[in-house]
Protein backbone atom coordinates (compact mmCIF):
# COMPACT_ATOMS: atom_id res chain seq x y z
CA UNK A 1 0.00 0.00 0.00
CA UNK A 2 1.27 3.54 -1.21
CA UNK A 3 1.41 5.85 1.72
CA UNK A 4 2.45 9.39 1.40
CA UNK A 5 2.64 11.31 4.57
CA UNK A 6 2.43 15.42 4.48
CA UNK A 7 4.01 17.81 7.05
CA UNK A 8 4.44 21.22 7.78
CA UNK A 9 1.27 23.02 7.04
CA UNK A 10 0.11 25.79 9.47
CA UNK A 11 -0.58 29.53 9.88
CA UNK A 12 1.55 32.22 8.67
CA UNK A 13 1.14 35.77 8.33
CA UNK A 14 0.93 37.29 4.37
CA UNK A 15 4.73 37.42 3.28
CA UNK A 16 5.90 34.66 5.58
CA UNK A 17 6.87 31.16 4.77
CA UNK A 18 6.49 27.38 5.25
CA UNK A 19 8.06 24.20 4.16
CA UNK A 20 6.09 20.85 3.27
CA UNK A 21 7.31 17.59 3.50
CA UNK A 22 6.19 14.70 2.04
CA UNK A 23 7.32 11.69 3.14
CA UNK A 24 7.04 7.94 0.78
CA UNK A 25 8.48 4.50 0.65
CA UNK A 26 11.60 4.25 -0.79
CA UNK A 27 10.47 2.09 -4.19
CA UNK A 28 7.35 4.73 -4.26
CA UNK A 29 9.64 7.92 -4.42
CA UNK A 30 12.12 5.70 -6.66
CA UNK A 31 9.70 5.49 -9.57
CA UNK A 32 7.15 7.93 -9.05
CA UNK A 33 7.20 11.60 -10.14
CA UNK A 34 6.47 13.73 -7.07
CA UNK A 35 4.13 16.82 -6.60
CA UNK A 36 1.90 19.38 -5.07
CA UNK A 37 -2.09 20.06 -5.40
CA UNK A 38 -3.66 22.37 -3.15
CA UNK A 39 -7.44 22.85 -2.95
CA UNK A 40 -10.17 25.23 -0.73
CA UNK A 41 -13.62 24.52 -0.24
CA UNK A 42 -16.20 24.54 -3.26
CA UNK A 43 -13.32 24.57 -5.71
CA UNK A 44 -11.54 21.57 -8.23
CA UNK A 45 -8.54 20.84 -6.94
CA UNK A 46 -5.42 22.31 -8.33
CA UNK A 47 -2.13 21.45 -9.74
CA UNK A 48 0.70 23.93 -7.75
CA UNK A 49 4.33 22.41 -8.88
CA UNK A 50 6.19 18.78 -9.88
CA UNK A 51 9.36 17.31 -10.24
CA UNK A 52 10.83 14.51 -12.00
CA UNK A 53 12.60 11.27 -11.00
CA UNK A 54 15.75 12.88 -11.27
CA UNK A 55 14.72 16.53 -9.59
CA UNK A 56 16.09 17.97 -12.81
CA UNK A 57 12.89 19.04 -14.40
CA UNK A 58 10.46 20.91 -12.54
CA UNK A 59 6.89 22.40 -13.21
CA UNK A 60 5.03 25.31 -11.47
CA UNK A 61 1.73 26.85 -11.79
CA UNK A 62 1.73 30.43 -12.82
CA UNK A 63 0.41 31.83 -9.76
CA UNK A 64 3.39 30.20 -7.77
CA UNK A 65 6.36 30.95 -9.75
CA UNK A 66 9.39 32.43 -8.27
CA UNK A 67 7.98 32.15 -4.56
CA UNK A 68 7.86 28.14 -4.45
CA UNK A 69 10.31 25.54 -4.87
CA UNK A 70 10.06 22.02 -4.90
CA UNK A 71 12.53 20.12 -4.56
CA UNK A 72 13.34 15.90 -3.73
CA UNK A 73 15.97 14.47 -1.00
CA UNK A 74 16.50 10.99 -2.24
CA UNK A 75 18.31 10.01 0.72
CA UNK A 76 15.27 10.53 2.66
CA UNK A 77 12.47 10.08 0.10
CA UNK A 78 11.32 13.19 0.65
CA UNK A 79 10.25 15.84 -1.45
CA UNK A 80 9.79 19.17 -0.30
CA UNK A 81 8.16 22.52 -1.28
CA UNK A 82 9.44 25.85 -0.01
CA UNK A 83 6.43 28.45 0.09
CA UNK A 84 7.72 31.99 0.73
CA UNK A 85 5.92 35.21 0.04
CA UNK A 86 3.17 33.74 1.28
CA UNK A 87 -0.70 35.55 0.23
CA UNK A 88 -3.90 34.83 1.67
CA UNK A 89 -5.00 33.33 -1.63
CA UNK A 90 -2.38 30.73 -0.94
CA UNK A 91 -4.59 29.17 2.10
CA UNK A 92 -5.90 25.69 1.12
CA UNK A 93 -5.38 21.92 1.91
CA UNK A 94 -1.96 20.72 0.28
CA UNK A 95 -2.00 17.28 -1.15
CA UNK A 96 1.51 15.26 -2.25
CA UNK A 97 0.89 13.45 -5.00
CA UNK A 98 2.45 10.59 -6.78
CA UNK A 99 2.06 9.48 -10.41
CA UNK A 100 4.17 7.62 -13.00
CA UNK A 101 4.17 10.50 -15.45
CA UNK A 102 4.42 14.10 -14.69
CA UNK A 103 1.64 14.67 -17.05
CA UNK A 104 -0.75 12.74 -14.22
CA UNK A 105 0.87 15.37 -11.71
CA UNK A 106 0.14 18.39 -14.25
CA UNK A 107 -3.31 17.09 -14.78
CA UNK A 108 -4.28 16.26 -10.96
CA UNK A 109 -5.01 12.89 -12.17
CA UNK A 110 -1.77 11.25 -9.78
CA UNK A 111 -1.74 7.58 -8.99
CA UNK A 112 -1.69 8.50 -5.27
CA UNK A 113 -2.36 11.40 -3.03
CA UNK A 114 -1.81 11.83 0.83
CA UNK A 115 -4.06 12.73 3.54
CA UNK A 116 -3.30 16.45 3.03
CA UNK A 117 -1.92 19.27 5.34
CA UNK A 118 -3.55 22.69 6.02
CA UNK A 119 -1.71 25.89 4.95
CA UNK A 120 -3.43 29.48 6.30
CA UNK A 121 -2.65 32.88 5.35
CA UNK A 122 -3.50 35.53 7.50
CA UNK A 123 -3.97 39.12 6.07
Amino acid sequence: QVQLVESGGGLVQAGGSLRLSCAASRRTFRTNYMGWHRQTPGKEREFVAAISLSGGRTDYTGSVKGRFTISRDDAKNTVYLQMNSLQPEDTAVYYCAAGRTIEKIQTTTPDYWGQGTQVTVSA
